[in-house]
């Protein structure tokens, strides 16, 4: 940062990498005033009609003045963004500018930009709107306004295509430019478009590359980079590869001049793989970026701090990086063969795409499909993630045709909204497997940088079950789930056919499927393999495709045990040639098997794909009945989510717009502290919860039994006496609570009756604060209680349960993260266990659940708009098949962080 820079409340929270159009990485971050020998360069080599578009005019040279006002701004009135990158010199250049300057007394400010020709058509314009755009909001800003060129048809075009509402009018030859800069449905629908596509290309790219250098002790035996660039020859990689020992570049003398270790290479290198000590490394990605290499993959485990130099030098040069401390990068695709991993040998071709963090679980998965003869697209092992994460993969697989399955192991997250974003979109076209770490988030593994979260652990498993993900406990399930949706169709309901040669085991196989929630509708235990084998291969293959005939099924599970002999033939062919006919699924297991050479839990048969996007041949095969008929169970519920659909996002009645959030805003930015926190007080909880449609049942907090009785004639009787402490004032059988107090002699009597019950429980209030307090009486409902708290890695989290030891002893909670569509709404509120207790439970009449959904999803977009409130509780909530009430909210405000994701294109930072 500039020191100018830093005097003037630089906003260091704007800088963003960025990944642009043509996948490459860049940096953007507010002007600093030394930037201006950059900006002057940067228009030195523009067109005379560039010039003219911005300007109006020709001018050759920008005056000191225009330097001075474009690069000494204030961060607020006046703002100024700018796209830097690395040239080959090792000089930061400037290729892209935007700012505003707001209209005097006003929300509305005046747009321009300013994009380097050589860099035209890369996405710089709509990326610098999405950031310009989210700094007004923060300052206040409304709307922008611009003043166009009818001839500058790009600029028009950002505008016109970023999504928002716009109004032009021409006026004196320029077309006059304006729209609300809140984010709605087509901007968001714009920004995740151009994500994806961006995101998607970078991960592509470093799939397919032409040129792969290794660069490392590649002619030495035993050292990493020897093994790696044998593994790519090995797998016959169809392009160009290179071999580079950093120890031939090092000066003959320490006064000696430095040579480019990809100096002596002639064609552009695509991927780098880098398999240097750490001490080398900061110098070879410094090579590469000047050599114009694409992207870095780097298997070399190092510290916290040198890797988050190597990734801001690697996005300065425009490189993406994979690792450090990766397994590496596996392609099966025909055109490229790539294998610049520790698994010695390319898996076969298939319809399955894995990505992974850490090298050992990278290497075990690898290793694990190739025993399981699973084919594979692609894996990506990402190493500490530094910058290629699983949300890049899966922006990747997404539009990979050959990929019909995705798995992923996570180890932490960076940004899990934005994970839980991308994998809803990805789940509704295709599955996506996922096994995590059982404290991930709890904790940061080494070399790992994030943030931990404060909410529930269950809040995570809630967020990855919204997005339709396929959960498993770990990585030996998460293979079993993929070698099926590799090799079968996915079912298309829970109905179970079960065929098997064992009574005992087709009683068993048909408890474990219902356990999972599938439906045995036929058990067919009569099968006969006690001929010779070709008898027996004939009764197979029919009792089998008689199951396949039953229209009543929509899948089959097969367990068979030996023969009487012992023998357990080798069927694998003969039922494949059955089940690849079909349009149901099917799962195999053997029991009783004694051979310690054949292999369990594998694809029988398995051949390798030749059709992109086809089923590869085999039939999935497991060690254990229950295992197959879990893994069928999992499939089973995807395929009942998909189907379900995601429901529609909506807005609640009377939030459309931005004026509640920005009347919202205004009064928490009053009220919140410059450090620590604040706790509302019940009048300013009212205010902000009426802003948002929630209506707080007026209490009056007293001291003593005269003040009681006046605040019962203002409210009026009957009247309910509450202890103000946060846990007594729900608990009528501690005395914390007086109901339908009909006249002033009851409520002084109350008040008496009160105090002595709580009296064993000092400190109920704070001393000289009310202990009490009145409020009028509600009709009577079932409690609940809606939480709302700002976590540190996800953001806005919501949490539903029914008030009591249900939530106090036995932590009964449902759990959402916002935005929450009607489908979700309706999940988190029938979430918890006790929930039974809306729907009309023993006699008890239900509650009009569309109601409590209504409240619930009014807490989520207030918090989901203002992450100052850190914490928000309604308790109690009550609920009757009139309507609901709110008794009792708290409100807690305090500085937030940073969200991870948010209305602008960002990649994680280093």
């Amino acid at each position: 940062m500039g020191s100018t820079a830093a005097q003037r409340g630089y906003p260091a929270h704007w800088e963003a990498d960025v990944v642009l159009r043509d996948g490459a990485a860049a940096q953007l971050r507010p002007v600093w005033p030394e930037d201006a020998s950059r900006l002057q360069r940067m228009h030195a080599a523009q067109s005379e009609s560039s010039r003219y578009l911005r300007y109006f005019s020709y001018k050759a040279k920008l005056s000191d003045a225009e330097l001075d006002r474009f690069t000494d701004v204030d961060h607020a009135d006046r703002v100024c963004l700018v796209v830097i990158v690395t040239d080959r010199s090792g000089e930061s250049e400037i290729i892209g500018v935007g700012g505003y300057d707001r209209i005097d007394g006003t929300e509305e400010a005046e747009v321009a930009f300013y994009i380097a020709d050589a860099h035209q058509g890369r996405g710089l314009g709509s990326i610098l709107l999405e950031h310009l755009a989210a700094a007004g909001r923060e300052r206040g800003l409304a709307r922008f306004s611009a003043e166009v060129l009818p001839a500058n048809r790009k600029m028009l075009s950002v505008f016109h295509e970023a999504g928002y509402e716009l109004t032009r009018s021409f006026e004196e030859d320029v077309i006059m430019v304006s729209f609300s800069i809140d984010p709605n449905d087509r901007s968001r629908q714009v920004m995740e478009s151009r994500e994806h596509r961006a995101e998607a290309r970078s991960v592509s790219q470093l799939l397919a590359p032409e040129q792969v250098a290794v660069i490392g002790n590649s002619r030495l035996y035993g050292s990493v980079g020897y093994h790696l660039l044998h593994h790519l020859m090995e797998a016959r990689y169809t392009g160009g590869v290179h071999s580079v020992s950093p120890e031939a570049y090092e000066p003959d003398d320490e006064e000696g001049p430095r040579r480019s270790m990809l100096e002596h290479i002639e064609p552009q290198i695509d991927l780098a793989v880098i398999a240097v000590e750490p001490d080398q490394m900061r110098q070879a990605v410094t090579d590469c970026g000047r050599a114009g290499v694409r992207g870095v993959l780097i298997v070399t485990e190092t510290d916290g701090e040198r890797q988050r130099e190597l990734v801001r030098l690697a996005r300065g040069y425009g490189m993406r990086v994979i690792g450090p401390a990766s397994m590496g990068l596996i392609s099966t695709a025909p055109d490229y063969r790539l294998n610049a991993s520790r698994l010695p040998q390319l898996p076969i071709r298939g319809g399955a795409g894995i990505f992974s963090q850490s090298a050992s679980v990278g290497l075990s998965l690898t290793a694990q499909s190739q025993r399981r003869s699973l084919g594979l697209t692609a894996a990506i092992s990402a190493g500490n993630r530094a910058d290629v994460s699983g949300n890049d993969a899966m922006q990747h697989f997404e539009d990979d045709a050959a990929t019909r399955a995705v798995g992923i192991h996570l180890e932490s997250f960076g940004n899990p909204r934005k994970f839980a974003r991308i994998a809803r979109r990805l789940s509704q076209a295709k599955p996506v497997v996922v096994s995590k770490s059982e404290v991930m988030g709890l904790r940061v593994p080494p070399g790992h940088e994030t943030r931990t979260i404060s909410a529930p652990a269950a809040a995570v498993d809630a967020m990855l079950q919204s997005s339709g993900v396929i959960q498993v406990a770990n990585t030996d399930s998460l293979m079993d789930v993929l070698q099926v949706l590799a090799t079968q169709p996915v079912p298309a309901g829970p109905r179970l056919g079960i065929l098997t040669n064992s009574p005992s085991m087709g009683r068993l196989l048909a408890d474990a499927a219902e356990a999972e929630g599938l439906i045995p509708v036929r058990v067919d235990t009569g099968l006969c393999l006690e001929g010779t084998e070709e008898e027996a291969r004939a009764a197979l293959q029919h009792a089998l495709q008689e199951q396949f005939d039953d229209d009543a099924l929509d899948g089959v599970a097969l367990c068979l045990q030996p023969t009487i002999t012992g023998v357990q033939y080798d069927f694998y062919r003969a039922i494949s040639q059955i089940a690849r006919q079909q349009t149901k699924p099917m799962v195999m297991s053997l029991i009783g098997v004694t051979d310690p050479h054949m292999p369990l839990n594998f694809i029988g048969n398995a051949g390798p794909v030749i059709e992109d996007g086809a089923l590869q041949q085999g039939v999935p095969v497991f060690s254990s009945p229950a295992r197959s008929v879990a893994v069928l169970g999992k499939i089973t519920a995807y395929q009942q989510w998909r189907e379900r659909g995601i429901g529609t996002l909506s807005i609640p009645e009377g939030l459309a717009g931005s004026a509640a959030y920005r009347t919202a805003e205004e009064r928490i930015g009053s009220w919140l502290p410059a450090s620590g926190t604040a706790v509302l007080s019940q009048q300013q909880t009212a205010e902000l919860l009426g802003i948002y449609g929630i209506q707080l049942l007026g209490a009056e907090q007293i001291r003593t039994a005269d003040e009681a009785c006046e605040a019962a004639r203002r409210i009026g009787y009957p009247v309910a006496l509450k202890s103000t402490n946060a846990y007594l004032r729900q608990r009528l059988d501690l005395g914390g609570v007086q109901l339908n107090i009909e006249d002033e002699a009851d409520l002084r009597r109350a008040v008496a009756e009160t105090r002595r019950a709580l009296a064993p429980y000092a400190g109920s209030a704070a001393e000289g604060q009310p202990d009490l307090e009145v409020q009028a009486m509600a009709p009577a409902g079932q409690a609940c209680t809606v939480r709302a708290l700002e976590d540190p890695l996800i953001g806005a989290v919501i949490s539903f349960g029914i008030s009591g030891d249900a939530v106090d002893l036995l932590e009964d909670w449902a759990y959402a993260v916002p935005p929450l569509t009607d489908q979700d709404l309706d999940e988190l509120i029938r979430g918890p266990k006790a929930a039974v207790k809306l729907t009309g439970h023993r006699g008890v009449p239900a509650v009009d659940l569309g109601a409590v959904q209504d409240v619930v999803h009014r807490v989520a977009t207030l918090k989901d708009n203002h992450p100052e409130v850190a914490e928000l509780e309604l308790t109690p909530l009550l609920a009757s098949a009139e309507g609901i009430r709110v008794l009792h909210a708290t409100v807690r405000l305090a500085q937030p962080e940073q969200r991870t994701d948010s209305p602008r294109r960002a990649i994680s930072k280093y």
